[in-house]
């Protein structure tokens, strides 16, 4: 019965161990994480970014969304959409697509571009991309909605993610 209990206490001890090892080695890896400009810097095979805050919505933008990801060997794939709260009178999504420097520790764009459309409540545009590899790579979109000039915008963006 002794060597039960001693067995019961050794495992309980080993098991909360290795569950305290893991939790640091996630809170560690968390830390080390490079952010720039907004933007982590990470290893995932995509990333996604959505507007800022439910507190600014407008009386028409509702939301938007972010997304890149890997697409193959050398190719990304990238994609903005916007969502009004209802049919709007003009929509859009103006997508850039932005490499990191390392040198400079900045992200300069490679790529962009507007997809519009009159009399939607929402949009969505994407494009497959050739890239150099031992980069990372993020998309950023601004998301426009509204029936009068000046319209309601927003901005979504995602983490960098690096194309080996």
């Amino acid at each position: 019965m002794k060597r039960r209990i001693l067995s019961i206490l050794g495992s309980a001890v080993l098991l909360c161990g290795i569950v305290a090892a893991s939790a640091t080695n996630v809170r560690a890896s968390d830390r080390e994480l490079k952010q720039v400009d907004g933007s982590y810097l990470t290893t995932e095979e995509r990333s996604i970014g959505y507007t800022s805050s439910p507190d600014l919505r407008g009386v028409h933008l509702m939301d938007g969304e972010s997304i890149i990801s890997k697409a193959g060997i050398s190719r990304i794939y990238a994609y903005g959409s916007t969502t009004a709260n209802h049919e709007v009178k003009y929509i859009a999504t103006i997508v850039y697509v932005d490499q990191y420097d390392e040198k400079n520790d900045e992200w300069g764009q490679i790529d962009a571009w507007v997809a519009e459309d009159e009399n939607n409540y929402y949009l969505s545009t994407a494009k497959s991309l050739k890239v150099d590899r031992g980069y990372y790579y993020r998309v950023h979109c601004d998301h426009i909605a509204g029936n009068e000039y000046p319209y309601e915008e927003n901005a979504s963006t995602t983490n960098g993610i690096l194309i080996p």
